[in-house]
């Protein structure tokens, strides 16, 4: 937390077994029985937060929540063990052991009234759950402070017309989608996180939703744990009470499914709408975010004409907005328009690369000069990753923790980025792998890298996609990517992970194609005058 002096605070008891670390006030893990786990006064802390923040009722200041901890199976020196000066802030939270059942009883008879108790219990839990306005102006503030987070140029066309449409809906009980479709670097993510964070100063409820789970942590990373409350996924609506937010922020709507059931969802939120519709249903504006030249999946719909058709079937008003201004890659719709022409995903056919001072692009000879470019810059200050297209096989870490360099091409290897959720060896999770300074040391694919961006990127073709005589040619049988190796349209999807893949630098690119002709026709392509790197 920023502004807070960090502390360090062992405490351990060779009774109990139990040792507790403490980073901050409001930070603490403890180690028992082998197992890390999150300091119970921590635990009860945030459950109370989340409620807080989520139920209306307690924006009513005759209304409050408390918490407690009770450890049924723990003695009392277990418990005191977990009591550490540092977490003063947290002794709001009392804790009591299994033997300390009296103490508990009193501490419950002085907070606990049996007047009205019962309407208040059946209040709380039909209270339907929806930000609060602390919560609210929290994530305005935490948004309002990213400098990352601004509006240029047209992105406040699009954001000026959602909030002239939600003013319009609260003043005559309307309900209007607004569709926004841009390329990569146009700045739909901005968009998105403005209209939640000036939305919520102004008092509407708002809530933001991917369908990618790298995407939606790092930005709860960014703005903080609290605000973070608000990022939400596609399937977190199937139950939402219609028109309970006021607008709905529905970013890389293109990850859009059929449907949010999946063999996790339990039989009683199980619900024979579309995606579309459930979150379309959930507010007065929803927002659609979206390039459909990034749909890498074959069950991933998001469209524009999608979007269109289900929201005129609810009888709602459809608005569109084209975003053509660029600020990634350099702000350089030149080299877009080169991607997209070399990947067959623009008219005109491939071109040679006609330069651009603003972005620095070239063909390398090989894939250890490819991460030497990468390496550069990252040790410069620079922020550089190196991806590939998911042509090898992606192993979990070995018995020794360490990390299994899958990707080999000819005496190369390196690591695939982490698969779970905990950094193992220095590597980071694979949420953070696009944002985490030591990702620079992994190769990250297409799950990890989409909806990222960072200042110079390595992209390493596989053999999944090659160049024969005038045309590509995709192979199938050479990709490990069981999500689309099987799809009637693999030609399209991997195509569009290219596209991708090659469209997350900000100031440079290199490429290289494992397959000998394929990389000779990318150096064609890259004039030896512009396809030299700078400085080399």
């Amino acid at each position: 937390m920023k502004g807070l002096r960090q502390h360090r605070c062992w405490s351990a008891s060779s009774s109990s077994g139990v040792r507790l670390r403490s980073k901050t006030p409001t930070d603490a893990s403890c180690r028992f029985a082998g197992r890390q786990l999150t300091h119970p006064q921590q635990q009860v802390a945030g459950y109370v937060e989340y409620i807080a923040d989520f139920i209306p009722l307690f924006e009513d200041p005759s209304w409050s929540i408390s918490g407690l901890v009770f450890l049924h199976n723990a003695p009392s020196p277990v418990v005191d063990a977990l009591r550490v000066p540092t977490l003063a802030e947290l002794q709001r939270f009392p804790m009591f052991g299994g033997d300390q059942t009296g103490e508990l009883r009193e501490l419950l008879k002085s907070r606990l009234k049996g007047d009205s108790a019962a309407l208040a219990a059946d209040r709380f839990l039909q209270a339907p759950p929806r930000p609060s306005k602390a919560l609210l102006q929290h994530v305005a503030e935490q948004v309002a402070g990213e400098e990352s987070f601004k509006l240029l140029d047209n992105q406040r066309l699009a954001f000026d017309l959602v909030k002239s449409r939600i003013e319009e809906a609260k003043r005559s009980d309307s309900k209007t989608a607004v569709i926004v479709v841009g390329g990569p670097g146009t700045g739909k993510s901005v968009i998105a996180t403005q209209l939640l964070g000036q939305l919520s100063s102004l008092g509407y409820r708002v809530a933001h939703a991917t369908g990618s789970r790298s995407f939606t942590i790092t930005l709860r990373q960014k703005v903080g744990r609290r605000a973070g409350n608000v990022f939400k996924y596609f399937n977190s609506f199937m139950s939402a009470i219609p028109n309970d937010l006021d607008v709905l922020v529905c970013d890389e709507a293109h990850r859009i499914r059929e449907s949010s059931n999946d063999r996790w969802t339990r039989r009683t939120l199980r619900s024979d709408r579309t995606q579309v519709e459930e979150l379309l249903r959930a507010a007065r504006v929803p927002v659609f975010l979206l390039d459909e030249n990034q749909v890498v999946r074959p069950n991933e719909l998001g469209t524009r004409e999608l979007i269109r058709h289900e929201a005129q079937a609810l009888g709602m008003r459809v608005d569109e907005v084209e975003l053509d201004g660029q600020f990634r890659c350099a702000g350089s719709a030149i080299y877009v328009e080169w991607v997209e022409r070399l990947l067959g995903l623009r008219p005109g056919g491939p071109t040679n690369w006609p330069g651009d001072d603003s972005f620095e692009l070239w063909a390398a000879a090989d894939p250890s000069e490819l991460e030497e470019f990468v390496l550069d810059r990252h040790q410069n200050g620079y922020t550089a990753r190196l991806t590939a297209g998911f042509c090898w096989p992606w192993n979990d870490p070995d018995e020794n923790g360490e990390l299994v360099e899958d990707v080999v091409i000819g005496n190369w290897k390196k690591p695939w980025n982490l698969r779970g959720d905990r950094a193992v060896s220095g590597a980071p999770p694979s949420a953070l792998w696009a944002s985490d300074p030591d990702g620079v040391a992994q190769v990250g694919c297409i799950y990890t890298a989409q909806g990222f961006e960072y200042d110079y990127a390595g992209i390493i073709l596989g053999e999944d996609l090659v160049w024969r005589g005038e045309a590509w040619v995709a192979n199938p049988k050479a990709s490990r990517d069981a999500g689309i190796l099987a799809a009637e349209n693999f030609d399209e999807l991997v195509r569009n992970v290219y596209k991708v893949l090659l469209t997350r630098a900000m100031l440079g690119a290199g490429v290289y194609s494992v397959d000998r002709r394929t990389n000779t026709f990318l150096h064609d392509r890259i004039s030896p005058a512009t396809g030299a790197r700078a400085g080399s």
